[in-house]
C-alpha cells in the first residue's frame, strides 16, 4: 500500500514538474558528440560485421539487427560517426521554450508547448514518465521538418526465402506541419486551421495501374487525447470514405506495415506505455546518401539515383551504420486487442529518429524488424542542402516469421511547395481523377 501511495506520488510529481531546464543542457540534446563521438573495442569505419565476428558486437546491435547477421541475412558495414544537425530555427525554439512544458496527468496530456523539443533535458531512468516525454519529443521532432515530400516513393514486396519481387508500388507522399512552424513561412503556423491540426500526411498511389489514384489522407490533432482522422480515396470506386481505428493497424495495400508504422510510429502518444530503459550506443543505419551504392533501376527524370538493396532476398539496405547515442523505450499498446505486443523502439539522441524498432507480437515472441535509414542532407540533392533536416532515405520492414519483407526507397525533398496546405483536405482527394 505504502510502496504504491510512493510511486502515485512521485509520478505526480514528475509530472507537474517542470523546472529550469539550462542551456548547457539544450545544447546537450542536440549536439551530443560535443566532447567526442563513442567507440567501441575493434569497432572501425570499413570494418564489416558478418556472421563470423558478430558475438564481439552484440553488445551494440539491438535484438533484432544481431539476429539478421547471426542468420547470415546480412552484413554490416560500418562508416564513422558524424553530427547531423537540426534546423536552426528548431533549435532556437527549444532553448526559448526550454522548462515550459509540463505533463499532463494522464498520458497524452501537455501543457506549456509552444515550439522546439518538448524535453530537451537528459532523460532519467528514476523518472517514472521519462519515456512519456521522449514521446512528445519524436511526436513534436524535426521528421521531415515543417514541410516535405518523398516525391517519388518506391516501396517492394519481396519473398525473402527466394527474392522473388512480388509488387513494386509507387508513391508521392507529402507532409505539412500546420502548427509549430520553425523554419520555413508561415511561421509559427499556417491559417486558417479551425481544427486545431498539427500534422497533415497525404499519398497518392502513382502505379501499379490497379491501385493507381488510391489516396490515404492522414490529419493529426493536436489535442493528443483525439483521434487521428485517416481517410483513403480507392480511384476504382470513386469515393472517399474514412478509416475506422482499428484499420490503421491492418496491413496497408499488402505491405509488411501498417498506416500506425509511418515514420517509424504513426499513432498518438496517447495509444501506448512508454517506458524508458536507458540510454546507449548501438549501430544505426545514418549515412551520406551520395556515398552509398545506389542503383541505376528507376530512371528518374533528373538524374537521382536510390538507394540499393541486398542480403537474403534483397531484404536489405545497401548502407553504412555509424555507432549512436540512442533512448531505447519499450512502446506497449493499451488496447489489449492491438497485434502488436511491444516495440523496443531507438530514438537517435541527436535528432530522435526512430531509425530502429523491433517488434513483437502479442505472444512476446519476435514479429519484425523495422529500419529507417537516414541520410545527410548536406550531401543528398541540392534543394536539401543546409536545410538541417535528417531525411528518410531507404526502409526495410522484414517478417521474420513469415520470412518476407518490404522495403522503400525514397526521392526526398525539403521543398514547401510541393505540400501546399490544400493537399491535405478531404475535398482534394474528390478531385483527383
Amino acid at each position: 500500500m505504502k510502496k504504491s501511495l510512493f510511486a502515485a506520488l512521485l509520478a505526480t510529481c514528475f509530472a507537474g514538474a517542470a523546472g529550469a531546464v539550462t542551456e548547457a543542457e539544450v545544447d546537450a540534446s542536440f549536439l551530443p558528440y560535443k566532447n567526442g563521438f563513442p567507440a567501441f573495442p575493434g569497432l572501425q569505419a570499413g570494418l564489416v560485421i558478418n556472421k563470423d565476428n558478430v558475438e564481439k558486437f552484440k553488445d551494440i546491435l539491438d535484438y533484432a539487427n544481431y539476429l539478421t547477421v547471426k542468420n547470415g541475412w546480412r552484413e554490416i558495414k560500418v562508416g564513422p560517426t558524424f553530427d547531423f544537425p537540426n534546423p536552426k530555427g528548431y533549435v532556437e525554439e527549444t532553448k526559448k521554450n526550454a522548462g515550459k512544458t509540463k505533463l499532463g496527468t494522464k498520458i497524452g496530456e501537455i501543457s506549456g508547448f509552444t515550439g522546439g523539443r518538448p524535453f530537451p533535458e537528459e532523460p532519467s531512468v528514476s523518472d517514472p514518465r521519462a519515456g512519456e516525454k521522449l514521446a512528445w519529443n519524436f511526436k513534436y521532432g524535426i521528421n521531415w521538418g515543417d514541410n516535405a515530400a518523398v516525391y517519388p516513393f518506391y516501396w517492394k514486396y519481396r519473398n525473402m526465402t527466394t527474392g522473388q519481387v512480388e509488387r513494386t508500388l509507387k508513391f508521392n507522399f507529402h507532409f505539412l506541419n500546420f502548427k509549430y512552424r520553425t523554419d520555413h513561412p508561415p511561421i509559427p503556423g499556417v491559417t486558417p486551421n479551425a481544427s486545431n491540426l498539427y500534422r497533415g500526411i497525404y499519398l497518392n498511389t502513382l502505379e501499379p495501374q490497379d491501385l493507381k489514384n488510391t489516396q490515404l489522407l492522414i490529419q493529426k490533432y493536436d489535442d493528443d487525447t483525439k483521434l487521428d482522422d485517416a481517410y483513403l480515396y480507392l480511384g476504382f470506386q470513386r469515393r472517399v470514405r474514412r478509416l475506422a481505428t482499428g484499420q490503421v493497424t491492418d496491413s496497408f495495400l499488402g505491405a509488411d506495415l501498417m498506416i500506425e508504422d509511418f515514420e517509424g510510429y504513426e499513432s498518438r502518444v496517447s495509444d501506448m506505455k512508454w517506458t524508458f530503459k536507458g540510454a546507449k550506443n548501438i549501430l544505426m543505419p545514418y549515412y551520406k546518401h551520395n556515398e552509398m551504392k545506389l542503383t541505376d533501376e528507376f530512371k528518374d527524370p533528373s538524374g537521382y539515383k536510390f538507394i540499393d538493396f541486398g542480403g537474403q532476398g534483397g531484404c536489405f539496405a545497401d548502407i553504412t551504420w555509424q555507432l549512436r547515442k540512442v533512448y531505447e523505450v519499450d512502446v506497449e499498446p493499451l488496447n489489449p486487442n492491438h497485434p502488436v505486443g511491444k516495440r523496443v523502439m531507438h530514438f537517435d539522441a541527436q535528432i530522435f529518429g526512430a531509425s530502429r524498432t523491433v517488434i513483437y507480437d502479442r505472444k512476446g515472441e519476435l514479429w519484425k524488424s523495422f529500419t529507417i535509414g537516414k541520410a545527410h542532407p548536406d550531401h543528398h540533392l541540392p534543394i536539401n542542402k543546409g536545410t538541417g533536416i535528417g531525411l528518410d532515405d531507404s526502409f526495410e520492414v522484414v517478417d521474420v516469421q513469415a520470412k518476407h519483407c518490404t522495403t522503400g526507397q525514397f526521392k526526398g525533398q525539403i521543398d514547401p511547395k510541393l505540400s501546399p496546405p490544400n493537399l491535405f483536405q478531404v475535398q482534394n482527394m474528390r478531385g483527383g481523377d
